[in-house]
């Protein structure tokens, strides 16, 4: 294969992954009108329902136009070689191979946020503001794009500047020294992520002593799940949407509440909620998950040593100068299709895990009161209740919310 045909592989598995995106966009949308299953007629009212639809076509429509712009720029930079002229860039600066792709993936990622930031704020502050979502303010939103990119400054190039050493004094073997880093570092993040990351962009307060905390303590002693930490995080900061989640491992578990949540649920709801994420603890799905990421990492970096040093993933991006930092973006093109079918596994594993999660909740609590915290969750969300079978089974990481009814009473 000669550096111009790969080129052009390039370009090709990008438009390819453009339009099976876009399809599978379209049938969803035709979709949107589909009757609503009998199950679920009492989620939306009708006014309710039409503002659903409503709310859905408009980020359908925001989506196509922004990822056709996204495609756009992206095949500009390719053909004007901007990849090449980004690594001109970072070798005036130093001739030190780290700082050269630091430099490097420093200037596209930062290229890449200046470019989003329209599409984003337009999403905030337009279709979120209309449907009466958004609760961020103009401040909050380049705040967050700051610290953002702070974030990305500090842990991602300290982890970049890391694999690009290894790869320096290992060669082909800093795979299995760049694998066994990121799994430290995904441990550290599923341990402490809660405690040092979140606080950057929200406040977290201890729940409250009353009848809901009460609650959760109780079911938590019923099943025997030891709970270190019960927080609210101030999600309404930015958004009317609700959410709960649990975090850390061993003595750092914590179960988080958006208080967005506590006002869209009664108690018997949230508990619901939260027996169902007890429930992924129990059926260590986390665990699980967690070995998964960790096993597709090594795999992925696997492959990469073996391209890496190919000269010809440099050429086909027009630079002459072979590097570790111009291989990896070659590669990562090159692998999307078969990062694509791991993830379709992942969400076929992930879709089961919610079945048995949802089951334990049901057991251990109550099924009906799970079922009415996702029909509000779906309804005060402005949820799909009809999205087409492809795109679940392709993209959608839960089952549906008719699929998780019939599940519960079945």
């Amino acid at each position: 294969m000669t550096a111009n045909s790969l080129f052009y592989l390039l370009i090709t598995i990008i438009i390819i992954v453009f339009l099976i995106e876009s399809l599978l966009d379209f049938l969803n949308a035709r979709h949107y009108h589909k009757n609503i299953p009998e199950e679920l007629s009492d989620v939306y009212p009708e006014d309710t329902y039409q503002e659903s639809i409503a709310y859905k076509k408009a980020n359908h429509r925001f989506k196509f136009v922004s990822s056709l712009a996204s495609l756009g720029f992206m095949l500009a930079f390719f053909f004007a070689d901007g990849f090449a002229w980004v690594d001109r860039i970072a070798r005036s600066f130093s001739n030190n191979t780290v700082v050269i792709g630091l430099l490097f993936f420093g200037i596209i990622m930062l290229m890449s946020d200046i470019l989003s930031i329209p599409a984003s704020y337009y999403k905030t502050f337009v279709i979120e503001e209309k449907f009466g979502f958004n609760k961020t303010s103009v401040n909050t939103f380049f705040m967050d794009k700051l610290k953002g990119i702070a974030m990305m400054i500090i842990i991602g190039g300290g982890l970049l500047a890391v694999i690009i050493w290894f790869y320096q004094i290992t060669g082909s073997y800093f795979w299995m020294y760049t694998w066994a880093l990121i799994a430290i570092f995904t441990l550290a993040m599923n341990m402490f992520y809660a405690k040092l990351i979140v606080p950057l962009f929200n406040k977290q307060t201890p729940l409250a002593h009353g009848d809901l905390r009460d609650d959760i303590e109780r079911y938590s002693r019923d099943v025997g799940f030891q709970l270190k930490d019960i927080f609210v995080i101030d999600g309404s900061k930015r958004s009317t949407k609700a959410n709960a989640y649990f975090s850390g491992l061993g003595s750092e578990k914590r179960i988080t509440l958006y208080d967005t949540l506590i006002q869209d649920l009664d108690n018997e709801e949230i508990v619901a909620v939260l027996a169902h994420e007890v429930g992924h603890f129990k059926k260590k799905h986390i665990f699980f998950n967690l070995i998964l990421s960790i096993i597709l990492m090594g795999v992925t970096l696997w492959f990469l040593s073996l391209f890496i040093a190919n000269p010809l993933l440099s050429e086909a991006l027009g630079v002459s100068q072979p590097s570790f930092h111009i291989g990896l973006i070659t590669f990562g093109i090159l692998y999307s299709p078969i990062s694509e079918i791991t993830g379709l596994i992942v969400n076929i594993v992930s879709r089961a895990f919610e079945y048995q999660a949802d089951n334990f909740a049901k057991e251990s609590y109550d099924g009906e009161a799970l079922i009415s915290s996702l029909k509000k969750l779906s309804k005060n969300n402005l949820s799909n209740l009809t999205p087409h079978p492809a795109m679940v089974f392709i993209h959608y990481s839960h089952p549906t919310l008719l699929q998780r009814i019939k599940n519960i009473r079945g």
